[in-house]
């Protein structure tokens, strides 16, 4: 599959669209590939292209004016930035930073293209909308867990969804602290708590999961 022309069809909404409306996404979009650790998109800034992701994750979290940092959402490989598309829509700037956790390749499509799609062709209109209210939705359910769930409950649900296959979690508390969007110190509370109980051992950098049935249980209060 040649990327520069066939990326349209890694995305099943994509994938049904008329055949003109995915020669014009090809013809007009431009293969980006950006290293681990850049900041693809921060407050103030204006999004010049809508950017569907073809490799790689990114991170896209927001800063309060005290400092606390929140981790709002990811964007992996075969998805769309619903932020950047609201922006777009809105003609507004960037109100999160979006950070490639790893390299990241992307199909960038020019504003005036995405403007065009959005006014001309319901299909393209239907896949733009569908992934904004799947996020929006997913929003929500962050907020709830947020502001009434429990940090225990949350912690646990947190480290099981990011385990690798070795039941460890590459990790630091202030790192897990902008996950749940709360302070390191409570974090480190709630870590210290679950060593005590056996489920979980620390070391500098990660968390290695011991008990993931007990993990799992607690977990599920958050379901």
């Amino acid at each position: 599959m040649n990327i520069e022309t066939d990326w349209v069809e890694r995305f099943p909404g994509l994938s049904r669209l008329e055949p003109p409306i995915k020669k014009l996404l090809s013809s007009r979009s431009v293969i980006v590939n950006v290293p681990n650790g850049t900041t693809l998109f921060g407050p103030g800034n204006s999004p010049e292209n809508m950017l569907f992701l073809l490799d790689g994750t990114v991170r896209v979290q927001q800063v309060s004016e005290t400092g606390h940092e929140i981790v709002l959402y990811r964007i992996h490989a075969g998805q769309s930035c619903v932020l950047t598309t609201a922006c777009l829509l809105a003609f507004e700037d960037y109100a999160a930073d979006g950070i490639a956790e790893t390299t990241v390749q992307a199909a960038a499509v020019p504003r005036d293209v995405f403007d065009d799609l959005v006014a001309q062709s319901k299909s393209f209109r239907d896949f733009v909308f569908a992934a904004f209210s799947k996020r929006i939705t997913d929003l929500f359910r962050m907020i709830d867990e947020v502001a009434f769930q429990r940090l225990d409950v949350r912690l646990a649900d947190k480290l099981v969804s990011l385990a690798d296959d070795k039941n460890v979690v590459k990790t630091t508390h202030q790192k897990l602290s902008v996950e749940l969007g709360t302070a390191r110190e409570v974090v480190s509370r709630q870590l210290q708590e679950f060593q005590r109980r056996g489920w979980i051992e620390q070391s500098r950098g990660s968390v290695s999961l011991l008990d993931m049935t007990q993990l799992k249980t607690l977990a599920k209060h958050n379901t």
